[in-house]
């Protein structure tokens, strides 16, 4: 594990943020909403300056956000992905208010390589849909562990209901009707941006070792709410449940 707080000075990192941000945005067009509802039960639950784990951070959407709406908060981001930590290490980069650590949720010591023992809030979006049920549940007891009493932990991603298969399938051709056609206006997809991101200077050693490390994009369950609110309980929070959701995803909160 490696503890860093910024490298790769020169590049312009906050174009790579954007763009990032947009390439996200044509899988979720509703995505500033749910961070918008994220940081509100921040807010509302552990107040204006929390202490954050940004869970499987990436470019650090989250800790960008969180640090425009609460200038007192600290933030420590988690990822594996050595491109997408170049890019928010460098976008950080002379910020003492966040941190970035290198390491593999699969690992169970992963959380020994961080600088707190206890976090106000665990946030996390669009990440852990890649575990599978086992390894997931697994990574949900050692968050509760990590989050104080009274803290919270939310996780926004895809969660699908398989009680409703004519509504899921309804739904996911009209999105993606909507993504073909935002294709077709030039629209950037997930390969397309890594494509992009081996041919900068600054980003072709770490996007190849990316890759290295986890092949092809894979998905893995993606359990319904439900089942995360009711694993959550049983792993050692209080309450959990739904605060947000459009027709694919949640905005899934636990309190502990």
């Amino acid at each position: 594990m490696t503890t860093t707080t910024g490298t790769n000075a020169g590049t312009d990192w906050n174009a790579w943020q954007t763009s990032w941000d947009r390439q996200q945005e044509w899988y979720m067009p509703d995505r500033e909403e749910r961070f918008r509802i994220m940081l509100d039960m921040v807010e509302a639950l552990v107040g204006p300056a929390p202490r954050v784990l940004d869970l499987a951070c990436g470019t650090g959407s989250i800790t960008s956000r969180l640090l425009d709406r609460f200038p007192q908060a600290t933030s420590v981001g988690v990822d594996l992905d050595p491109a997408l930590l170049a890019i928010a290490q460098g976008t950080f980069a002379g910020d003492d208010r966040v941190t970035f650590v290198t390491a593999d949720l699969k690992d169970p010591r992963w959380p020994s390589g961080l600088p707190y023992d206890s976090y106000d809030a665990v946030l996390t979006a669009t990440a852990l849909h890649w575990l599978h049920s086992e390894p997931l549940a697994d990574l949900y007891g050692r968050i509760a562990e990590l989050v104080r009493d009274g803290g919270l932990f939310m996780n926004a991603d895809h969660m699908i209901d398989d009680s409703t298969p004519r509504i899921n399938a309804a739904e996911r051709a009209l999105r993606h009707t909507r993504m073909d056609q935002a294709k077709h206006d030039g629209a950037v997809d997930w390969a397309e941006w890594w494509q992009l991101a081996a041919q900068d200077p600054a980003l072709a050693g770490p996007t190849a070792r990316r890759f290295e490390i986890y092949g092809e994009h894979a998905e893995g369950d993606m359990p319904s709410a439900g089942w995360h609110a009711r694993v959550l309980r049983e792993k050692g929070f209080g309450e959990a449940r739904p605060v947000w959701c459009s027709p694919s995803d949640t905005l899934l909160l636990a309190l502990k």
